[in-house]
């Protein structure tokens, strides 16, 4: 029996929980949260927690976060798993949340691991108590939670996106794994070679939790030497290889299908929407990811593209497997034979960037929507109605007031996009 693996007679925690953060400062990677200066670290040195929900792939630090957040904060930290905990658990949470916001003026993070599989019900029950105050709502989901968060719960909460860990951001949390004495490796004395490292990053793709468990394991497989190696890390991923939905090959094969459609490669798209169908990929994550690409890549090259995408998701729901993957199949061959443009996605960038930078758009009095007195005065603006003028267009400044006008769309010639924008009336 491996000694290594115990702790006073009990099993050993695995190390990426052993090396868990113990402060916000601590944490790698999240710079512009609670970096020095990050503007989550600001809220909490003044005493304010908001309502979050961290969306994003595992083992970037969402539960961690929301651990230190309640810790740092002085509030009580509650942890619900969305797929076990019903409505009348969650009452229960928030009597007790109100008593001692009551008797002792401390607050309550409750965090809602998986919150994409809380249903409606669920999260309308949420709704007064983190609108009131009661709890400090924090929520956790590797799928975006537009498409499953109801809208009055996304109102009252930040959404804050969290990204694959960066190479340097992974290097460092390894290297105070490897130097921890107390909580990590520091005992053993073990280096990790260059390409060892590099072993570890490129199989963990931005997930502590994988490179942490690839590190320990590796670790017990090099004998009596001291440095881990390139070859310790792919034994322990040669045991291990299989397609894991929560984990870093199921983002590794829906990148590589969504580069496949964007860059027009049906038989490649093909394999990889296969792979996936026969791994046991969620249906609708796939079904998604083709209404995203219809939008973002396709654009107004092909309009129809969105239709089919749309068309395909309401297909997933309807029928569910084997049969949906048919209609998967047609929405991913049409997307990646379709015509390419971006100009959509371009646009809001572009859009967003203005509304960022100038704050507060006024808008002209001719544009907004005037009753009574307020419409009489500005009658001397009076709004053009595009239809009383031939060709159903008229020369109009829509812009905003007072601020300096910059092309927001730009387009392209490719496919229909080209038709529609030669049909555009006035200058371009």
């Amino acid at each position: 029996m491996d000694e290594g693996l115990f702790d006073e007679g009990r099993i050993r925690r695995p190390l990426a929980e052993r090396m868990r953060p113990r402060s916000l400062g601590e944490i790698s990677g999240l710079d512009d949260l609670v970096g020095e200066g990050g503007w989550l670290r600001r809220l909490v040195q003044k005493g304010r927690v908001p309502s979050m929900i961290l969306h994003g792939p595992p083992g970037t630090g969402k539960t961690t976060l929301a651990r230190l957040l309640a810790q740092e904060s002085g509030a009580v930290f509650v942890q619900a798993n969305a797929v076990a905990t019903g409505v009348a658990e969650l009452r229960k949470i928030f009597e007790a949340a109100s008593a001692l916001l009551r008797v002792e003026g401390r607050r309550t993070i409750l965090f809602v691991d998986e919150i994409h599989r809380l249903n409606k019900a669920q999260q309308d029950v949420l709704l007064p108590y983190v609108e009131d105050g009661t709890v400090v709502f924090v929520g956790a989901t590797t799928e975006n939670p537009f498409f499953d968060v109801i809208g009055p719960l996304l109102s009252r909460a930040r959404t804050v996106a969290f990204h694959p860990l960066s190479d340097e951001a992974m290097a460092e949390i390894l290297g105070r794994a490897l130097g921890d004495r107390e909580r990590g490796l520091g005992e053993m004395g073990v280096r990790l070679s260059d390409d060892g490292l590099a072993s570890i990053l490129g199989l963990a793709q931005g997930d502590a939790r994988v490179a942490l468990g690839l590190l320990e394991e590796a670790s017990e497989l090099r004998a009596d030497r001291r440095t881990i190696t390139a070859e310790d890390v792919h034994r322990i991923q040669g045991e291990k290889g299989r397609y894991d939905r929560a984990g870093d090959e199921h983002y590794e094969t829906i990148s590589a299908f969504i580069k496949s459609v964007r860059g027009s490669d049906p038989d490649a798209a093909m394999l990889w929407l296969t792979k996936m169908l026969e791994m046991g990929e969620e249906v609708r994550f796939i079904a998604r990811r083709l209404v995203i690409l219809a939008s973002e890549d396709v654009g107004l090259a092909d309009p129809r593209a969105l239709q089919v995408a749309v068309a395909a998701a309401q297909a997933t729901e309807l029928l569910g497997l084997p049969e949906c993957a048919y209609a998967l199949a047609e929405a991913t061959l049409y997307l990646a034979l379709a015509p390419k443009s971006n100009s959509a996605a371009e646009a809001l960038e572009a859009g967003r960037e203005i509304v960022r930078r100038e704050g507060r758009l006024p808008v002209p009095p001719r544009l907004r929507n005037l009753a009574g007195r307020a419409k009489a005065e500005a009658k001397a603006e009076d709004y053009l109605y595009p239809h009383d003028y031939p060709g159903h267009w008229v020369a109009e400044d829509y812009w905003p007031t007072g601020v300096s006008r910059s092309q927001v769309y730009r387009g392209s010639d490719e496919g229909e996009e080209g038709i529609l924008r030669r049909r555009k009336p006035g200058p371009e």
